[in-house]
């Protein structure tokens, strides 16, 4: 009796059951912070959460409308100005600033997008660093709006409801800044899911192609433009929900730098690589560099030469090159005892 369908189903099982790993990975870790008593190491992870959503804005635009940015912090600012300055105007709705951050970040990136989607490549990067800059330089000299270089503190802590009680737990803010992280990483993935992917994925690949076959291709990144903006709003409304201050070196070219390399170490073209990315540069930065002060720079370097050359395609690719490892021999068999084992002589490349 043939045991091809058995051998079948088994590998399309174990297949199955490796695409809930990183969740299940990640669910369990958050539960093991959430039900830790550290209330420091519940602030740290929350306090990473504003930085994965712009990552994920981030790798919307590189990795998927193929635009290498450093812009996306004038998105991300201004959704944090405007949710600091609602908070302390006594609107402290948390799905008022969420909302406020999104329409903000939407309509600012909407208006650069517009100027900058007609370039590509070097030239769309340096005038998207030219963004960047003028973004920490707006918010240091705008004092009345911005607090200048000081920045605003003691903002008010952001509430669910107008019944229910101000964030301030810390258990409290790691649950809520996980599931807005989650939710929005979750939605961008739906939304550049299907037919949208595809239309990107081949005006990325062959732009001239694309307009031949009468696509708007300058309209479409438009779009991705503004939406990955309104992403970067929300990541801004969540700095401020987290950090409760923003000063304008929250919002100026080094963030711009550092989340473009996380983007890039966890894989341009994935939403959760981007987010793996951010905590895994986050981590180097502010946990690990910790044990050598003054070697930030450093650290993150050896970071991103070992990630371009040890995963050439960021920490999102790292399952799938684990799965053509070879595998002892007792792993490769089936229920029954009969071998599915196939041929791991796999360029690695």
């Amino acid at each position: 009796m043939s045991t091809a369908p058995t051998s079948r189903s088994h590998r399309t099982m174990l297949s199955r059951g490796r695409q809930w790993v990183p969740p299940a990975v990640t669910v369990a870790a958050l539960i093991v912070v959430v039900a830790s008593p550290d209330a420091y190491l519940q602030a740290s992870i929350s306090r990473m959460a504003p930085f994965t959503v712009l990552a994920v804005s981030v790798a919307v635009v590189t990795g998927h409308a193929g635009l290498p940015t450093l812009g996306q912090v004038a998105p991300y600012a201004v959704g944090a100005y405007t949710t600091a300055r609602l908070a302390l105007a006594g609107i402290t709705a948390a799905p008022v600033h969420l909302a406020a951050g999104a329409l903000a970040g939407a309509v600012v990136a909407g208006v650069l997008g517009a100027a900058l989607v007609r370039y590509r490549g070097t030239v769309f990067l340096m005038l998207s660093l030219a963004v960047a800059e003028l973004s920490a330089t707006s918010a240091a000299g705008w004092q009345a709006v911005t607090g200048g270089t000081d920045g605003l503190a003691g903002i008010p802590a952001p509430s669910l409801a107008p019944v229910t009680p101000a964030l301030v737990d810390d258990r409290a803010v790691l649950l809520y800044a996980a599931t807005v992280t989650t939710a929005t990483t979750v939605a961008a993935i739906l939304l550049l899911h299907g037919p949208r992917r595809l239309l990107l994925l081949g005006a990325r690949g062959n732009e001239d192609r694309a307009r031949a076959s009468g696509h708007p291709v300058n309209r479409y990144l438009w779009l991705v433009h503004t939406g990955a903006g309104a992403v970067a709003g929300i990541g801004g409304a969540l700095l401020i929900h987290t950090h409760r201050w923003i000063t304008p070196a929250d919002v100026g070219f080094t963030t711009a730098a550092i989340v473009l390399l996380a983007v890039v170490i966890g894989g341009a073209t994935s939403l959760p690589g981007a987010v793996a990315g951010a905590v895994a540069v986050l981590t180097v930065r502010d946990v690990v560099a910790l044990s050598a002060p003054g070697h930030a720079p450093l650290l993150l370097g050896v970071l991103f030469v070992a990630a371009v050359y040890v995963l050439p395609g960021g920490l999102a690719a790292l399952p799938a090159r684990i799965r053509h490892l070879p595998r002892p021999r007792w792993l490769t068999r089936a229920p029954d005892g009969s071998s599915v084992a196939e041929p791991v002589a796999r360029s690695m490349s």
